[in-house]
């Protein structure tokens, strides 16, 4: 008994010091939020000036009904257009450049990377701060809506020897399972914008905080 009890205390100190570490810390590891967010959207937005980032985002694109009118050309037609990564096919790239692949990637690559910035001097600028949050917010929503309208997230339907073959919903493909991923990138545009919030209305107006 005696040593079950020791062990009970020894977890509750344990939980205990965590739990002071983390609400002291709290500001420090919100601020590890926004650059996590600033480290992603500067990444993924700087990739999209290459050719190969800039032809991968297209399925998403063309089939949203969000964005696709910024494509000069309809959905399916990239299918017969792709290139591999790593792999660059003089007549794709022309087609790409007809579509207007490349104009469009450069501009959603430096909104990107402002969203990220934006995001990252809430650190010492509020209200920037909550604008960054919340455009990340809105980005990781734009995204998440990719799992309703691509075709490409899900594992498609190529047969084979199984007789319960795996596509389709839930089964989702490498770029399914990059786009949920920004169900995180929603929460912590969220959490950086409502620190925001908070710090901006305990300057301006302490009475409400």
């Amino acid at each position: 008994m005696a040593t079950e009890n020791n062990k009970t205390s020894k977890i509750n100190s344990l939980f205990t010091f965590a739990a002071n570490v983390l609400v002291k810390n709290q500001s420090r590891f919100i601020n590890f939020i926004r650059f996590a967010i600033f480290i992603v959207m500067l990444w993924i937005g700087g990739l999209k000036a290459f050719q190969y980032e800039a032809d991968g985002i297209v399925p998403f694109v063309a089939n949203s009904p969000f964005m696709s009118f910024l494509y000069t050309k309809d959905a399916p037609e990239y299918q017969e257009y792709r290139n591999p990564e790593g792999k660059m096919v003089a007549k794709n790239i022309e087609w790409h450049k007809e579509n207007g692949t490349y104009p469009f990637s450069y501009g959603l690559g430096s909104f990107i990377v402002l969203i990220g910035t934006l995001t990252l001097l809430g650190i010492w600028y509020s209200r920037i701060g909550m604008l960054g949050g919340l455009l990340t917010f809105g980005m990781s929503i734009v995204t998440l809506s990719f799992l309703i309208t691509t075709p490409e997230v899900w594992v498609p339907n190529l047969g084979g020897d199984m007789p319960t073959p795996q596509y389709g919903f839930p089964y989702l493909s490498g770029a399914g399972r990059l786009v949920l991923k920004d169900i995180i990138m929603m929460a912590g545009g969220l959490i950086a914008a409502a620190d925001c919030a908070r710090r901006w209305l305990k300057k301006e107006r302490p009475q409400v905080v």
